[in-house]
């Protein structure tokens, strides 16, 4: 399977195989107007399979979502075809605007004006709870 280089993009690596369809959708990337690559499942030395992501454009990625997602993968910045930047992602601490409370008895549920917000409750388990009530995320 052949995949062009990018010039000047972002190229989303290291993503735990079967996660990456749930960044892409979390990330928005179906709205982009340039080309965008996904590969599943992609044999990797270090985790037996993985997923990556190229966005051919500069593109402004929400890193926490990425952590929320799979902390973990990395974030190689490209610009006229070299290697810029590299980034590790982790677990953000706060996630705004990217996962919703479940509980319907949350004041997010009638005042809808209020940011969804949930802090990182405990990173071996890899749990987020909502600032207003305490739920527990729902899982991907």
């Amino acid at each position: 399977m052949n995949v062009d280089a990018i010039r000047d993009g972002i190229v989303i690596d290291h993503i735990t195989a079967g996660c990456g369809m749930k960044l892409y959708r979390l990330l928005g990337l179906e709205a982009l107007d340039v080309p965008v690559a996904m590969i599943t499942h992609a044999v990797s030395a270090k985790r037996g399979r993985k997923d990556i992501i190229k966005i051919d454009a500069e593109f402004p990625v929400d890193f926490d979502v990425i952590g929320y997602v799979d902390p973990g993968a990395t974030v190689n910045i490209i610009r006229n075809g070299e290697l810029q930047e590299k980034k590790q992602i982790e677990m953000p601490e706060t996630l705004v605007g990217v996962i919703a409370c479940k509980n319907p008895r949350c004041i997010t549920s009638c005042e809808q004006e209020l940011p969804q917000v949930f802090r990182l409750a405990d990173r071996e388990k890899k749990e987020y709870r909502c600032i207003y009530c305490e739920t527990k995320a729902a899982g991907l």
